[in-house]
């Protein structure tokens, strides 16, 4: 099938992106990559009069080094994330999930901009910007605004963002110390959305005690998900003294609801979902031990 017809828009600058947003309203939908939009409009699941393509806009893409922040352009590919020595050497949980992102063309064409905004409940990189308390660098006519990650998902395929506001980057800070990092998902397929994963991160101290934690779902809601609640039960805990298994099945019984579908009912999702955090744990905790 093909999409219904639309008028087609590619602005050069920021400032022209938002002015279309402005002048077309609800008629228009950004486009930034495509890889999630596009399949929608050709199933005709979607329908827009106005298309506000963000290829030519130079300033949304780039990965900078900020001090204590990583910068990087909402129009940043998932490719040029997987290669950066900076996102390897500063953000490696990003650099572990790339891989995992559909298959090579996708990652060519993807941006993290347009996986952050279409706020997929089975996508990586949301759920690893919530693990490591990321912010969202917006625009629109009233100003630049930063957004926490954990305001931003509000549902399936809903944000913060309003309809004149343009997400622009993204800002996650650089962790330090004996820190660890894993993502662990399962999938029918290589490339295929993931049925349940999770996102660690652990901070440990000199005496192996967990000073910082964070934790999140992907594939086990209608968003994805902070369980906060597991990561405040372990602050402050010997590391060795946390049972793998039990992190899982907490983390899994902290949701209110999990849904079901024709790749698996909810208890399925569940027991898939509390063995990749349990394994998901180890990664994380084992490399924070090493570092």
């Amino acid at each position: 099938m093909k999409p219904a017809a639309f008028d087609y828009h590619s602005p050069a600058t920021v400032d022209e992106a938002v002015k279309l947003l402005v002048e077309l309203g609800d008629d228009a939908k950004i486009i930034a990559g495509g890889q999630s939009l596009m399949p929608m409009l050709n199933l005709r699941l979607a329908a827009f009069d106005h298309l506000v393509d963000l290829r030519r806009i130079d300033a949304l893409r780039g990965i900078e080094v900020r001090e204590d922040t990583v910068w990087i352009g909402a129009g940043t590919t998932h490719s040029e994330i997987g290669r950066s020595t900076d996102i390897r050497t500063h953000v490696r949980l990003l650099n572990e999930a790339t891989p995992l992102i559909g298959h090579f063309p996708i990652r060519n064409r993807g941006t993290i901009g347009g996986s952050i905004a279409h706020a997929d409940a089975a996508a990586e990189y949301p759920a690893v910007t919530l693990a490591l308390d990321a912010e969202f660098e917006t625009v629109s006519p009233r100003g630049v605004r930063r957004i926490k990650a954990a305001d931003f998902f509000k549902g399936l395929w809903s944000t913060e963002l309003a309809e004149d506001e343009l997400l622009t980057g993204i800002i996650v800070p650089i962790t330090r110390g004996r820190c660890g990092y894993a993502i662990e998902e399962f999938a029918r397929r290589s490339g295929d959305f993931a049925i349940a994963g999770a996102v660690v991160f652990v901070r440990l101290d000199a005496d192996s005690k967990i000073e910082h934690c964070g934790m999140a779902l992907f594939g086990l809601g209608s968003s994805v998900i902070r369980v906060a609640s597991v990561e405040q039960s372990v602050i402050g805990m010997i590391v060795d003294e946390v049972n793998p298994e039990t992190i899982g099945t907490d983390a899994l019984s902290s949701l209110s609801s999990v849904p079901a579908d024709l790749h698996g009912s909810a208890d399925y999702r569940k027991r898939v979902g509390s063995l990749m955090v349990a394994r998901a744990w180890c990664r994380a905790v084992e490399e924070a031990r090493n570092d």
